[in-house]
């Protein structure tokens, strides 16, 4: 028999609990019992008067951008939506089926206020860290470090030579928020100072960010988000931004071992990362200044690709300590007189016909 239709009928009272309409295995369920806002409000405290209207709950605030990054939603005004219809981000954030969802315009004002000014967002990871870190999901025995390419949220028509953009002259004080940022970390080892090379290209609203075809494919405007990674369980322990080349994200390296090992007391006996941080010079920081072993292949340009001989075409002689080209000849010494003693240098390819070319130049291995 068919059952009789069903109408909508208001009804006085509704006993209706948020807790029991999420799931046991709802992803949220799982963040929430591991993420400890308690310290927001007091990391915040200086940051709101003790006159006036109340604002809204900051923990309130943090949560819900966790539920836009934990899902995909990147606007705003979208993230207010779908906490208001959904009932896991609802219970999530602590609200009722009553409570109003704060305005779009809310996020932003706080994201490049109080947020970005108290360091709101380290305060949380490094409090997440610590809880890892409590559990034992952090060795800090070895340690692997890389970057992701984060595209920039500016367009190539809206740039121009960096010699037609002296950001230098520019007034802080009538600048952009981005270019004020960029106008900070002028000198900093991840940022303007990471290398002398000029880019192809400044974004105008975004100058920080970097032109760059490291996909092999249309370049674009990007950062480079670096990580280092506790290889144990893979528990991120340091994140930084960076502009993405890769004397910026070796800086970036830098910057996050030596501040793991200041807030938590961590410093690995080892780390692991491909041939962009292999370069001679990080290797000696690491080896030498920090005393980390490197699990890093060698930066190696020995290769040449303009007709002349490799530094893998010679032989080293070691009875009679000299090389030998792969035509046979010895690399005679080449010899000059300096006030200052320096090594002595063999010319890979001894010109020893009228327009042959000239390749590499070797140490003497004796000297």
């Amino acid at each position: 028999m068919m059952g009789s239709r069903q109408e909508a009928q208001a009804a006085l009272f509704y006993e209706f609990s948020l807790e029991d309409h999420v799931p046991e295995d709802h992803l949220l369920r799982s963040i929430d019992r591991f993420v400890d806002l308690s310290s927001v409000r007091a990391h915040l405290e200086g940051s709101y008067s003790h006159t006036g209207r109340p604002s809204i709950d900051p923990e309130l605030l943090v949560r819900m951008l966790l539920v836009g990054y934990c899902f995909g939603i990147r606007s705003e005004r979208r993230l207010c939506e779908e906490v208001h219809l959904n009932l896991a981000y609802r219970w999530f954030c602590r609200l009722d089926l009553t409570d109003r969802i704060p305005d779009h315009s809310t996020f932003s004002k706080n994201r490049h206020g109080r947020f970005r000014e108290s360091d709101l967002f380290r305060h949380v990871f490094e409090t997440t860290v610590a809880r890892c870190m409590a559990e034992g999901l952090v060795g800090g025995q070895g340690f692997a470090v890389d970057a992701s390419l984060i595209a920039a949220d500016v367009q190539k028509q809206n740039s121009s030579n960096p010699d037609d953009w002296a950001a230098r002259d520019i007034d802080p004080h009538d600048a952009s928020r981005a270019v004020r940022e960029y106008l900070d970390t002028l000198d900093d080892e991840a940022f303007g100072a990471a290398t002398t090379a000029k880019p192809k290209f400044t974004a105008h609203a975004d100058p920080a960010s970097q032109w760059t075809a490291a996909r092999k494919g249309p370049a674009f405007f990007a950062y480079s988000d670096n990580y280092l990674i506790d290889t144990d369980h893979g528990i991120i322990v340091d994140v930084d931004a960076s502009r993405s080349n890769k004397s910026a994200e070796v800086g970036a390296m830098r910057k996050m071992i030596d501040r793991t090992e200041e807030r938590f007391g961590l410093k690995p006996d080892w780390v692991a990362a491909d041939t962009a941080y292999g370069a001679s010079e990080n290797l000696v920081w690491l080896a030498l200044k920090r005393q980390i072993l490197p699990f890093i292949p060698v930066f190696d340009k020995s290769e040449r690709k303009d007709g002349t001989w490799s530094r893998a075409d010679f032989t080293w002689d070691a009875d009679n300590d000299r090389y030998i080209c792969p035509e046979g000849k010895e690399l005679r010494h080449n010899r000059r007189s300096y006030s200052d003693p320096i090594p002595t240098i063999f010319p890979t390819n001894a010109q020893d016909k009228v327009g042959r070319p000239r390749g590499n130049f070797e140490p003497n291995r004796s000297a």
